[in-house]
């Protein structure tokens, strides 16, 4: 068997629309998943003759063939956005009940609701989520006092938590106690730490746009994202995939600059 002709588990989960490579990562760490009746290591690659199973049920690569599906749902609060419905009974996956094995992209908290995009194309799922492809999210917000010029500035400007500073980002206030936020990035309960970092308690949030598509569908119903959506989705993040490469070759030559001599200034000769 040629070397060209293996894959990471990872990423043949991800490519035949099982659930996208982080989720992979997961499963494998949890132990679920078997290559030939073995438990694999992370990174473990396999060839096309090798028997995969999750949770016991084999997967297979004829699903490659059906075709990708993309949908934009209005999540109700109290679902929850996990692929695990053994675990959580109100998961994401047994409220939309679609006939096709799909998954979320990201996720929205319990107590949010809004928009959030679910499919079977694991490329698409891993393009969306790098963390450096700055892909706009915008939400409502309400807070449970009256909002100051102080609060939007600071939210504005960057809140530290979870041991980084939160982004540069668009705020806007919207009423006595509501206000808009636009966020290119994606941490753990990111709009309710920082409002709890400034004092205050979030008590609605919903999402109402991701990159191009914006929420038009009543909660708890979904539709598919039109042909244009896609098309604009898929140039933003082949245009974000370029910039971040050419971040890192930049990156990359920079550091591979020899550094100048000690007592010798960069630029200068000797005449």
């Amino acid at each position: 068997m040629s070397e060209q002709r293996l894959t990471r588990i990872n990423k043949y989960l991800s490519e035949i629309g099982y659930c996208s490579r982080r989720a992979a990562d997961k499963l494998i760490d949890q132990g679920r998943v078997t290559i030939n009746g073995l438990v694999p290591e992370m990174g473990t690659k396999i060839a096309p003759s090798d028997i995969v199973k999750v949770d016991g049920k084999a997967v297979s690569e004829a699903e490659k063939e059906e075709p990708n599906v993309y949908l934009a749902f209005n999540k109700p609060i109290g679902i929850v956005c996990t692929t695990d419905t053994r675990v959580e009974k109100d998961n994401i996956i047994d409220f939309i009940n679609y006939p096709k094995r799909i998954f979320p992209i990201g996720r929205l908290d319990k107590p949010s609701e809004g928009l959030i995009f679910l499919t079977n194309d694991g490329d698409i799922v891993n393009k969306i989520l790098r963390a450096r492809n700055n892909h706009e999210k915008e939400y409502i917000v309400s807070v449970n006092k009256p909002i100051t010029p102080d609060f939007i500035r600071r939210m504005g400007s960057g809140v530290p938590i979870l041991g980084t500073t939160t982004k540069k980002c668009e705020v806007e206030k919207l009423g006595r106690n509501d206000f808009r936020i636009v966020l290119t990035q994606g941490l753990n309960r990111q709009i309710r730490r920082m409002c709890e970092f400034l004092g205050y308690e979030v008590t609605a949030l919903k999402r109402i746009r991701i990159m191009n598509v914006s929420l038009d569908v009543p909660v708890g119903q979904w539709r598919d994202l039109t042909k244009e959506e896609l098309d604009t989705i898929n140039k933003m993040v082949d245009e974000s995939s370029k910039t971040e490469e050419a971040s890192k070759l930049q990156s990359s030559a920079i550091k591979s600059q020899p550094k100048p001599k000690s007592g010798s200034r960069p630029g200068r000769h000797k005449s």
